[in-house]
């Protein structure tokens, strides 16, 4: 399978096919873009549930497991957003696919761990959705590494990054961000803090590129700190990028997504330079 998302993300690999993907929405207009566009962009036939009835029994109905949902707000009995609180009780991943979304309701949904949301306000909302979807079913490929002596920031890190379905590993300092990094060749993204005892970011991205290029290993720096210089001092010394905390969580997710898609276009002009 080769997708191509409308904001640069490429996967090729592994049919998406047989992932269980239900679709809670009662407007015939949206249910019928998203099924076909699916399946000629993704291989995925969906499971369309045009009320919440329809929803909590397709849930009950099937041992096979919903690998993912797409809701909207509201649907037909579930007026109040009943839907989305069930969703999350049963613990079923999902994205919110709306017409419109009001800062207090979005700061509602991120906090109940919804995966992301997709605003139905263009004629792409639609490519974006089912990207978001791709996302979703293939981030599991990608190994993520936390660096941060603080444990409450390694948690908080850790539980964003597994929302969206990436495999994590963490560390407490430097050092054992080094021997991790020796241990899993396949780590394809370093998230490591700036002020840390042992070796700061600074020095721990200068130790990692050493050996491991930004072909192989992007790198995200992060602080709390208000110096506006430590982005310049950190890319200089090898960074990809760098973010102040705290973080906004949309912001954070898309950082994250530009630097493994740059780092898959990279894998891929490599390859074909090599078959060429």
């Amino acid at each position: 399978m080769d997708f191509l998302g409308v904001s640069g993300m490429h996967y090729s690999g592994q049919s998406l096919k047989g992932n269980r993907i239900l679709v809670a929405e009662d407007s015939n207009v949206f249910t019928s873009m998203i099924s076909q566009r699916f399946k000629e962009l993704l291989q995925i036939d969906v499971e369309i549930c045009r009320t919440f009835e329809e929803m909590q029994v397709a849930n009950e109905k099937s041992d096979q497991p919903i690998r993912l949902a797409i809701s909207n707000m509201n649907l037909p009995g579930a007026e109040q957003g009943e839907a989305l609180d069930y969703l999350v009780d049963v613990s079923i991943p999902t994205i919110v696919f709306t017409g419109t979304l009001q800062d207090t309701t979005r700061d509602k949904l991120l906090s109940n761990q919804i995966v992301d949301y997709i605003i139905k306000d263009s004629v792409f909302a639609v490519d974006m959705l089912a990207e978001a979807v791709c996302r979703f079913l293939t981030n599991h490929h990608h190994h993520v590494l936390i660096v941060d002596d603080s444990q409450t920031a390694r948690a908080l890190l850790t539980t964003r990054l597994k929302r969206y379905n990436f495999k994590v590993s963490v560390a407490e300092n430097g050092q054992k961000a080094l021997d991790i990094l020796k241990a899993n060749r396949d780590i394809t993204l370093m998230i490591t803090d700036y002020n840390m005892p042992d070796i700061d970011g600074f020095e721990l991205t200068r130790r990692v590129r050493a050996h491991i290029g930004s072909h192989q290993l992007r790198i995200i720096g992060v602080s709390s700190s208000t110096d506006r210089l430590l982005s310049a001092r950190f890319l200089k010394a090898g960074g990809n990028d760098f973010m102040m905390r705290p973080f906004i969580d949309e912001e954070f997710y898309c950082r994250v997504n530009q630097n493994l898609d740059t780092l898959s276009q990279m894998k891929y002009l490599i390859s074909r330079q090599k078959k060429a």
